[in-house]
């Protein structure tokens, strides 16, 4: 564990996380060295009709999976884009942390959290592993 001024540090990051691969293994496991605890926001399968994504897996299979992974700690349904602000203060969040493909798009969570943008692990995405599954 990794504690950084003494303090117990708690980090959120949110994703959808079908089609599970290294690429998402390794932005987990990158964030959750940022401090002592892992939460993950888990987009619904509700949620992401709304978003216009179709997933492979449920969000109960995609939360079993997330939760077997020793370095989540917790996982916790994202249900709209509006309740980040809700769930840093629900659950004393430290550290907001989402890949750099979203670099500035969370910059206004600064005043609640330190904001980190996390680089994507190169040659890999659920959409690239879509596109050859479709082939």
């Amino acid at each position: 564990m990794n504690i950084i001024d003494g303090k117990f540090k708690t980090v959120l990051t949110y994703g959808t996380f079908d089609l599970l691969h290294y690429g998402h293994l390794e932005i987990l496991k990158r964030a959750s060295l940022l401090g002592n605890k892992l939460i993950v926001g888990l987009s619904t399968d509700k949620f992401n009709d709304i978003k216009g994504k179709t997933c492979v897996l449920p969000y109960q299979k995609r939360k079993e999976l997330l939760e077997s992974l020793d370095y989540v700690g917790k996982v916790i349904p994202e249900n709209n884009w509006d309740q980040k602000v809700t769930d840093i203060q629900g659950n004393n969040i430290d550290i907001f942390v989402m890949g750099d493909d979203w670099e500035g798009i969370f910059d206004e969570l600064k005043v609640f959290c330190e904001v980190i943008y996390l680089p994507r692990t190169k040659g890999i995405s659920s959409s690239k592993l879509r596109s050859i599954l479709d082939d």
